[in-house]
This record gives structure tokens, C-alpha cells and sequence, in this order.
């Protein structure tokens, strides 16, 4: 198969390694209101998702109220939560020099909004290269597990869905890519990551950033 025209990453378990630190603050902050969960159930339940849909499935399945600011006052937490730094993940900054080097243009599309990836794609370092290609579900009416992202990216920057590859750790991100159109490669090196999640959802699952660009195709 062709290599893809262009590839969309995730930022969060995909750039940067904060699954496990948001979700612990978040696994905290669902125990405080009545709802007592681990960070590891936290994580199974709401990764990918943005918090304003955290927030609607935690009213809807268990019927509490973390408030209509929620979001925003996640958004207002975060620093405190990365103060000591963000990680980026093993080998994926060769991945967008490769892709650069090579003229494949890349993007990020995150649940997360536009502060939150400047937060953490500065605190690890990649920030440089991708501040000009953000894309958040904010920026669209249905997050994750909808594709509306995803293909907001794609047509943005020119590109049919069919010609993209989406690079997902979640179950709802890598749903999101297949019902775009796209080809969906799921990170899964984290041990507490869905794989056969990702696997049924119909992503090719790796384990190493640097397999991908032989498994998109590139050489």
C-alpha cells in the first residue's frame, strides 16, 4: 500500500507520555465527588475523550455533577499536574524529523484543547514541531469516537481521508479514524493501553515509534 500523504497524530500516549499523570489528577478528582475509581479504571473509561464528555458520561452512567466549568477548570489544573515536566514518547521526535526530512506533512488532532497541547508539547520539547498544525475537538461539534476531527485535519490541509494515516492510543481515537476513512495505527507500549481495544477497533498495533514509518509504508 502507499505510504500515506499524510499522517495525524495524537498528542497525548501518542507525543507526550501523560496518560497516567492526567488520569491519576482525574481518577482523584471523580473519588472527591463520590465516584471512587483507581487511575488504571480511569484511564480504561475516559482516555481520548475531551472533559466536557467525561463530564456528560459521568452524569448520564452514575448521575454526578462535576459542574458546567469542568473543563475549564481541568484546563486551569494542568500545570500544577506537569510542573515537573512531560516526557515526549521514546523515538517519536525521529518520527516527525523522518516525516519532515522526507516532505510528508504531519498534524496533531487531540481531544485535548490548544492550551493544553502548548503545555505539554513545550514542557517535552516538541512543541516546535508541530505549533503550526494543532488540531483540537474543540475546534468541532462531536469529539472522539466521531470523525468529525479527523476529517476537519484532513480538509483543513488539503487531503482526502483515504490518503491519511492516523496515529491513535485509545479505542475512541482509533474508531474516530476508522470511521474517517483513514488508516489507523495504534501505539500500544504502554502496558495499561487497550490493545485488543485497539486491534478490534481496527488498528494496526505497534509497539516501537521506530516500526512506523515501515509500517506506513515509507521504506
Amino acid at each position: 500500500m502507499a505510504p500515506p500523504e499524510l499522517v495525524i497524530f495524537d498528542c497525548d500516549g501518542v507525543l507526550v507520555d501523560t496518560e497516567s499523570l492526567a488520569n491519576q489528577r482525574l481518577a482523584e478528582i471523580l473519588t472527591a465527588h463520590g465516584l471512587p475509581v483507581s487511575m488504571e479504571e480511569s484511564r480504561k473509561r475516559f482516555m481520548g475523550r475531551t472533559m466536557k464528555s467525561v463530564r456528560d458520561m459521568v452524569l448520564a452512567e452514575n448521575g454526578i455533577d462535576l459542574g458546567e466549568d469542568f473543563a475549564e477548570r481541568w484546563l486551569a489544573e494542568l500545570p500544577s499536574i506537569f510542573a515537573d515536566g512531560v516526557e515526549p514518547i521514546p523515538h517519536v521526535r525521529e518520527v516527525l524529523l523522518y516525516l519532515r526530512a522526507i516532505d510528508t506533512p504531519y498534524c496533531v488532532a487531540s481531544s485535548a484543547k490548544i492550551e493544553k497541547m502548548h503545555l505539554t508539547l513545550g514542557a517535552s520539547g516538541l512543541l516546535p514541531l508541530v505549533e503550526d498544525v494543532l488540531f483540537s475537538a474543540w475546534m468541532v461539534e462531536r469529539g472522539k469516537p466521531a470523525p468529525d476531527l479527523f476529517l476537519h485535519a484532513a480538509s483543513t490541509l488539503g487531503f482526502e481521508p483515504e490518503r491519511c494515516a492516523v496515529i491513535e492510543d485509545s479505542v475512541p481515537g482509533a474508531e474516530a479514524g476508522k470511521a474517517a476513512g483513514m488508516r489507523v495505527f495504534g501505539y500500544a507500549a504502554d502496558p495499561l493501553t487497550d490493545r485488543e481495544g485497539l486491534a478490534k477497533a481496527g488498528a494496526r498495533v505497534f509497539d516501537d515509534m521506530r516500526e512506523l514509518p515501515a509500517l506506513m509504508g515509507f521504506h
